[in-house]
This record gives structure tokens, sequence and C-alpha cells, in this order.
């Protein structure tokens, strides 16, 4: 507990400086300016990108055989924060969502960005509707740190410390900055406070073809997510410079989307991480007992497999990452030995009652003596009348 609140002081201490004017970017091709007052002022319309009402299954849901997992676990009990462009919680599939707004405009999600990453994670079970979300049953909490697409490092980092301190289990950063103080200190406290931290691994930047590793993605201990099509294979537009530990589906995605709608040609690591970050919630529901680093290992350890670089482990695998019997989490104890009896727990024997017991082999030997006399005298009798044999007396002897 001192260790948690020594942390929590140094982290807080570290945010609390007047944040840096680095770019933050939410989304592969996001626009928009940096902010270095830390307040973005609200943009003049609030107008994200139509979607449509219309959608067919997802081949993301297919591949990762998602009813299967649901028959063992859905991610009750377990709390994922958002930390992105803030969610349309009016959708049908995401009612009930904690918004949290750090950029002042307010809780709507201009861009729809965080209302996709949400719905990946853990959009609810609707009749009729042919999308559900990783872990259908698990709460969420939206953190907005950014109106337009971008932000400031500073302000990302107080929003993975706000999500850690509300008691996430699984904080999900669709998000690609670069390394900073505030924002590795951040991640740090998170960590230590338990959560599982996944981040995008980032996505190509074309226009100057010069990829660098993305932030918080490629710090350790964090559950760095790059994107995969329905072949397994990393999508070009991933990027292969951070460090990934696992794949997930990043192409042609479908999702909710702001406007009580959906889209299925979202594409990205920023909507590959939530799809592991819905697995790591199955996991943490299924396995309580684990911290976030056995967490870690046993979505790593059971991926399909990775070849080249920016693939990690390969994709991921979440009905083996629910269920599967890993021998490192087996840990062998020496038997606990048994606590002494109290002295009274056991009542003494009564002492032997010797007369008793002679009486007792007196009484059965006479029985036995009997019994063979009886045995003898029904054998011997009806042989001596067949032989005419009759008792003598004492008149009959010469």
């Amino acid at each position: 507990m001192i260790g948690r609140m020594l942390v929590t002081v140094l982290v807080l201490a570290a945010i609390a400086a007047p944040p840096a004017v680095a770019k933050v970017t939410v989304g592969a091709r996001a626009a928009g300016t940096t902010s270095t007052a830390g307040v973005e002022a609200a943009p003049a319309k609030c107008n994200p990108k139509r979607g449509t009402t219309s959608i067919g299954e997802s081949w993301a849901q297919r591949r990762l055989s998602l009813p299967e997992v649901w028959e063992l676990t859905k991610g009750a009990g377990v709390t994922v924060a958002v930390v992105d462009s803030g969610v349309d919680t009016r959708h049908p599939q995401l009612r009930g969502i904690r918004s949290i707004d750090l950029t002042s405009t307010g809780n709507r999600d201009c861009l729809g960005h965080g209302t996709a990453v949400a719905g990946i994670i853990a959009a609810a079970e609707m009749k009729g509707v042919p999308f559900t979300g990783v872990a259908p049953r698990a709460k969420l909490i939206s953190i907005k740190q950014t109106e337009d697409g971008t932000g400031d490092v500073g302000r990302l980092a107080m929003a993975i410390v706000r999500a850690a301190q509300l008691g996430a289990d699984v904080i999900n950063v669709s998000v690609q900055a670069s390394d900073q103080a505030d924002l590795r200190n951040a991640v740090a406290y998170a960590l230590a406070m338990d959560a599982v931290v996944v981040a995008a691994a980032g996505n190509v930047q074309k226009e100057d073809g010069t990829p660098a590793p993305a932030y918080p993605a490629a710090y350790e201990g964090v559950l760095s997510v790059g994107a995969a099509g329905p072949d397994g294979v990393r999508a070009d537009s991933s990027n292969a410079v951070t460090p990934v530990s696992v794949l997930a589906p990043g192409r042609n995605v479908t999702s909710t989307w702001a406007g009580r709608a959906y889209r299925e040609d979202l594409e990205g690591t920023s909507f590959a991480a939530p799809y592991v970050a819905g697995v790591v919630a199955l996991v943490r529901a299924r396995h309580p007992g684990l911290d976030n680093v056995r967490v870690r290992r046993r979505v790593e350890l059971t991926a399909d497999g990775g070849a080249g670089a920016g693939t990690g482990a390969g994709m991921v695998n979440p009905l083996l990452a629910v269920s599967a019997i890993l021998p490192s989490e087996q840990v062998a104890l020496a038997p606990r030995q048994a606590a002494p009896l109290p002295g009274n727990a056991v009542r003494p024997a009564p002492p032997e009652d010797s007369r008793a017991i002679s009486i007792s082999i007196w009484v059965a030997l006479g029985a036995l003596v009997v019994g063979v006399l009886v045995t003898v005298a029904g054998i011997a009798v009806p042989m001596g009348r067949r032989r005419g044999w009759r008792p003598g007396s004492v008149g009959n002897q010469t």
C-alpha cells in the first residue's frame, strides 16, 4: 500500500508540470493542430463522418470464434477504460457508460473514433444486430483526451492516470505519441496499479515514409497490438518498428459509430488494439487471480504464432487465452503440515475387562466342543445301525 501511494505521489507530481507540446495522434490519418495550452477549444461543428445502419456479420468476430469464448465468459466484473475521443453513449449498444472529459469540450464524440473503439471492446448484445463487442458484459469508462484527433502528451498521461485511479482493470490507448517523461510515468503508475495497458502499435505514416516507434505501445510492460487482415498476416499499414506483442483484426473492421450508426471499413492499429483489450477483459474475468503481468503473458503465449517483423506472437486467440492451462501458472507448493490435534480430540480407549474376555473364550471353546461331539455323533450312530450294532449290556458279557 505504501509503495502504491509513493508511486502515485511521484507520478502525479511529474504530470502536474506544464504539459509537453508533443503531438498526440488518434488514428492513422487524423488531422488537426497540436494544443499548446492543454485545453482545446470546441470546434465550430461536431460532424463525424456518416456511418451506416445496415451491417453484416464481422469477419473478425468469426475469425476469433467469439461465440465459443462467450460460453465461458463475457467479461462480467471487469472494467475497461477507453482513453480516446469520447463515446457516443446514445448508441443503443453503448449505453450506461461512465464518461469523463479532460478537454473541456463535453463528452460528445466528434470523431467517431472513441465510439468505434468502445464498440469493439464491449458493445452489448442486441437482438437482430450481427455485431457484438469482444467482452459484451464488461464495464466501460470513457476518458476523453482529444476533440479533433490531436492533443498533447500531458493530457494523454493524465487520462491514463485517471483511468488507473478509477480502478480500471484494462486501459485501451489507441493513440500514437512520442516518448515523454510524463507519459512514461503515467504508464508505470497504471502498471503498478495492476492495470493491463493495451496500446496501438501505430500506423505507418506514408507522407514521410519513416515510421518511428509509437508510444505508449513501445514501453516495457505494455501489450502492444499490430493490425492484421482476415488471413492473419500483418497489414502493410501496421507499424513494424514498434515492438509488437500480438496482432488483431485491423482491416475492414466493423464497429459502432457516432450518430447511433456503424462502420464496416475501419482500418489501423487503433481498431486492432481494442480487440486485444476485449480479450484481456475476458481473461481477467475468467482468471481473476492473475496479475497484469501474467495476463499479458497468457495473451502472448496463446496467440497463433507470428512470422516476421511487427507480428509479435501472431494473431490473438481469445479461446486459448481464456481456456489454456499454462504450466508456468501452476506453482508447485509443499503440502502444508496439519496442525496438531488438541489433547482431548481423541478419547482414550476403555480399559480391557479381562474377566469378561476369559468367560467369552471359555464359552466359545465349550460351544466348539459341543458342536464337534454333535457332528461326530451324527455320523457314527447311523453307521452303527446299518451294521446291526446295538448298545451292549452287562448281562450279555461273557
